[in-house]
């Protein structure tokens, strides 16, 4: 009972940073509205590698030496932020004609694979994913928690963070919600474009 206990916690303290507004969800909802549902998932996807790093890293003692290291956070952090502001800006620059969900498809979606490496690089090169991980592997997952255990909680985590954005995906490429999308794309690529472009000034103007 214990065990479960702590797993459903660990399972909790990850939700709950899941689903605050951060640089994967922007992202995925970016992608979904600019482009389709299919690649709203295939990002989520991306964000699920993305932790599965995460997880492996902490679980070999390099989040440790990241967050010792000031140079090495700042690579991350500035990497990070310069790739977020990057697709901010393709985005905020982007025009496209009106488009009807139930009418056309779109012609300018991206390949399954570059919507896999952005959701991936949008997430191993946020660095308060790191910070995140390091606080749940340094005072929650010890190094007494036992292997299966790990494991258990490394599946959940991977799994409820595909699932979720995948569901953000799906939500927004509903069809009512795809249309009034179409009427609005301009001032919506841009509105994204420039929360992405802020997110990323924001993290790289963070010491921490």
């Amino acid at each position: 009972m214990e065990t479960f206990f702590f797993i459903g916690s660990v399972a909790v303290l990850h939700f709950l940073a899941l689903v605050s507004p951060g640089p994967d969800f922007f992202m995925a909802v970016n992608n979904s509205l600019r482009y389709s549902r299919k690649t709203g998932i295939f990002t989520a996807i991306g964000f699920g590698l993305g932790i599965a790093v995460h997880i492996f890293y902490c679980i070999a003692g390099l989040a440790l030496i990241i967050s010792k290291s000031i140079l090495i956070f700042n690579i991350i952090k500035f990497l990070g932020a310069g790739y977020l502001i990057y697709i901010g800006y393709k985005s905020f620059m982007a025009n496209f004609e009106e488009i009807h969900f139930s009418k056309q498809k779109r012609k300018n979606d991206i390949s399954s694979l570059k919507a896999v490496k952005i959701g991936f690089l949008t997430n191993i090169l946020n660095p308060k994913a790191t910070l995140f991980f390091l606080s749940l592997f340094t005072f929650v997952v010890t190094p007494e928690t036992s292997k299966p255990v790990i494991f258990v909680i490394s599946l959940i985590m991977v799994a409820s963070t595909i699932m979720w954005f995948s569901l953000v995906a799906i939500f927004f490429t509903h069809e009512k919600i795809y249309n009034l999308y179409g009427k609005f794309q301009n001032a919506i690529n841009k509105l994204f474009g420039g929360i992405l472009i802020a997110i990323g000034l924001r993290i790289a103007l963070s010491e921490r």
